[in-house]
């Protein structure tokens, strides 16, 4: 039973659906741009840590049926929010969703022992806006639980040698997100810059790296969301329909 504040949307993705909840914070096009990014390979074990309603591990779910899935979220409601969004596409036993605290990750899910790390992690620093008086939103947005730093130093803890760190974040913070890889033993490895128009500067970096790998930084032609306003371009197009699943029905 939905609450009033919820609705059902489409994923698209498998025929994958979700409920989103207007009291916490929604699933938003980055986390469509994640997925679509990120490499998964079949027997990949992976983590997404702060994982919100859980639409990153089923969007990844619908790109490879054949790794195992976990999703690393604080807020309980919506840890709950994300187990009951398993439930409705039938992958509970698919997907693991855990309570826990991002800065502890490699302490509650084990060091080395994933193969692909992702995360939409917030945005904001703390003092940098307004914060929400949604705990839950002001979790989501600002850095009042976890830090950039926090993230990847977790995520390299966690990523056996070799493995991969895949993140979405505003460019601003992109040196912070290089700097921070090296930090912990990651090299940047491939980077895409998203803009919302032609015209306009990127708002969205999606950077992946790896563990213990050799230099050589892959840079992705730019993607442009819209070709004019509320009409996307076809390449966005494609990837609401999924053009990165191994059998996309038309």
């Amino acid at each position: 039973m939905l609450t009033e504040n919820q609705r059902i949307d489409d994923l698209y993705w498998c025929g994958l659906k979700i409920i989103q909840d207007d009291q916490y914070f929604c699933m938003a096009l980055d986390a469509v741009l994640l997925a679509d990014f990120v490499k998964v390979r079949p027997r990949d074990k992976v983590v997404d840590l702060g994982t919100g309603n859980g639409a990153i591990p089923l969007l990844l779910w619908a790109k490879e049926h054949n790794a195992s899935y976990t999703g690393l979220e604080l807020m309980p409601k919506v840890l709950e929010l994300a187990k009951a969004n398993a439930e409705l596409n039938d992958l509970q036993h698919k997907i693991v969703f855990r309570k826990g605290d991002i800065k502890k990750a490699s302490f509650l899910l084990g060091k080395g022992s994933y193969s692909l790390v992702v995360s939409n992690p917030p945005y904001a620093q703390v003092g940098s806006g307004r914060v929400s008086e949604s705990p839950e939103k002001a979790a989501a947005r600002t850095e009042i639980h976890c830090s950039l730093e926090d993230v990847v130093r977790e995520g390299a803890a966690l990523l056996n040698s070799g493995g991969r760190l895949a993140l979405v974040h505003r460019p601003a913070r992109l040196a912070e997100i290089m700097q921070l890889m090296f930090k912990y033993g990651i090299t940047p490895k491939r980077l895409r810059l998203i803009y919302p128009l032609a015209d306009k500067e990127p708002n969205i970096v999606l950077a992946e790296g790896q563990k213990y790998a050799n230099l050589g930084l892959s840079v992705m032609p730019p993607l442009v969301v819209y070709k004019e306003k509320q009409v996307y371009t076809k390449e966005m197009l494609a990837i609401f329909q999924g053009r990165c699943l191994k059998s996309v029905i038309k």
